[in-house]
């Protein structure tokens, strides 16, 4: 793992997050995005080797060039890795972030109702992009 690589942290049992997992997999025009679960070993380490605080599983988190962001600013800066139209998120950079971040909030706190029981099953080509498979 590179400091430097784009990583996604999500909530692995979440049924909602695992399909924003399999929508940056299929809209991912780098193909060069990460993916690791907010419960395994290895984020929980990372979080501790970036001295962050322990992650939130209701947070949506984004590694970028070193840097971690959360909520709709991590979503708005993973925008860009994705497709056209899809990279189109970024015009949401105008609202401020706490207006966007209580829409994410809004969302987090009923995501579980959104989507149950789903579960991403990469393809091997994609395998090698979850960095924990715990």
């Amino acid at each position: 793992m590179n400091i430097d690589d784009q990583i996604v942290f999500y909530d692995g049992d979440c049924g909602f997050c695992n399909h924003i997992v399999a929508f940056v997999l299929k809209h991912d025009k780098t193909q060069e995005i990460k993916f690791a679960s907010i419960q395994s070993d290895f984020t929980l380490k990372l979080f501790e080797e970036l001295e962050l605080q322990k992650p939130d599983l209701s947070t949506f988190y984004f590694l970028e060039d070193g840097n971690m962001y959360e909520k709709s600013t991590a979503a708005l800066r993973l925008g860009k890795y994705l497709k056209f139209p899809r990279s189109m998120v970024g015009v949401f950079w105008i609202v401020p972030r706490f207006i966007r971040d209580a829409g994410y909030n809004f969302i987090a706190k009923r995501r579980r109702r959104l989507s149950k029981g789903y579960c991403v099953i990469p393809n091997e080509d994609q395998r090698t992009r979850f960095l924990s498979q715990d």
